[in-house]
């Protein structure tokens, strides 16, 4: 039974989707609705099984919860899985379907891009939907709603150089980037014009190459970015890649990227402290994607004011880094305790 799933946590609804025609396969998870609607992104990936793809999305839509409590967002958490691979030329059939599976919610989920879905898909997903965010449609062309994620990312990365090295400055402050998709590539590119000095690695040798011509990288293969002798490790790939194989190996005094569930079990948060490595809560610090583009859920939207909220991450980060020093505990466990609580005390009202 799903209630027994080692990854549920109370989730208000797991709900199942299926289209035959189409070919749809997809699972919508609400974690909470406590501060706001629920809301997080559309994920396509070609899941080995469904299981797998049941682990991802309650896990995702968890971290979605404490995300918007953490950033302050008037948000609940949830998130969407769709098993399928984004290339298929039935995409926009796979899109359409399930569409309609998140308008039935009315409202109760918005959901918007990810992995394997970009602007231009969600506005193939607002056709049929009117619970979507972050659509191409909604900035001028050419900006991607993803480089809000990536700006949340480099204020962190300021955050906790500043916190834990004593500097304002990046300017020689080494980074190891790991993946250069859409959020990863634009962090590379604030890093850099900041003076900061790059080594970066990716699945796709050509990416790889264009960022060792713009931006002076230094290349290293996918499985040794993690060892890199630098002072912050920026994990921007998938997840669960701080785990027992790889935390003894990292030589950084800094962790602070943008992909999601970077810790493979919560435990290793304390196998960081205890390793000395100050680790920016990945939900955090990725948060400025939400920041930036959920604003059409509860507000008006406006560039100027959604950069100046996802600043606001520097102090955030800042409080969780130092609370997490003085009390010499994980800063994961800090930074739960601050969501938890925003949400506990919204519950109990």
């Amino acid at each position: 039974m799903i209630h027994e799933h080692p990854d549920f946590d109370g989730h208000e609804q797991v709900i199942f989707c299926h289209d035959s025609q189409a070919g749809l396969r997809a699972i919508i998870a609400i974690h909470s609705t406590v501060l706001g609607p629920a809301a997080g992104g559309c994920r396509m990936h070609p899941y080995a099984n469904e299981a797998d793809a049941l682990t991802d999305v309650l896990r995702l839509s968890k971290g979605m919860s404490y995300k918007n409590s953490a950033a302050g967002l008037p948000l609940g958490g949830g998130k969407c899985v769709i098993i399928a691979d984004p290339g298929s030329p039935d995409k926009p059939a796979l899109l359409e379907a399930f569409a309609r599976h998140v308008q039935a919610l009315q409202g109760r989920y918005w959901t918007a891009i990810d992995i394997g879905v970009g602007p231009e898909d969600a506005d193939i997903l607002a056709q049929t939907c009117d619970f979507i965010f972050a659509r191409a449609s909604q900035y001028e062309p050419g900006f991607n709603p993803s480089s809000f994620t990536a700006y949340g990312g480099f204020v962190g990365i300021r955050a906790a150089v500043k916190t834990v090295l004593g500097s304002d400055d990046l300017t020689g402050i080494r980074v190891a980037v790991q993946g250069l998709g859409a959020t990863g590539y634009v962090l590379s590119k604030h890093l850099h014009d900041a003076g900061a000095r790059l080594t970066v690695t990716d699945v796709r040798p050509e990416t790889v190459d264009r960022a060792v011509a713009e931006f002076g990288a230094k290349a290293v293969s996918p499985d040794a970015i993690h060892m890199a002798d630098v002072d912050v490790f920026a994990p921007c790939a998938l997840g669960a890649g701080l785990n027992d194989r790889t935390i003894p190996e990292i030589r950084a005094k800094v962790i602070c990227g943008l992909a999601n569930n970077q810790l493979a079990e919560s435990r290793h948060g304390q196998a960081l402290a205890d390793a000395g490595i100050a680790y920016v809560p990945d939900y955090v610090v990725n948060a400025g994607g939400m920041m930036g583009a959920s604003t059409v859920i509860f507000s008006e939207l406006s560039r100027d004011a959604s950069i100046r909220r996802i600043e606001e991450l520097h102090d955030t980060i800042t409080v969780i880094l130092e609370t997490a020093a003085s009390e010499g505990r994980p800063s994961a466990d800090i930074a739960d305790e601050m969501a938890a609580g925003r949400i506990r005390n919204a519950a109990a009202k």
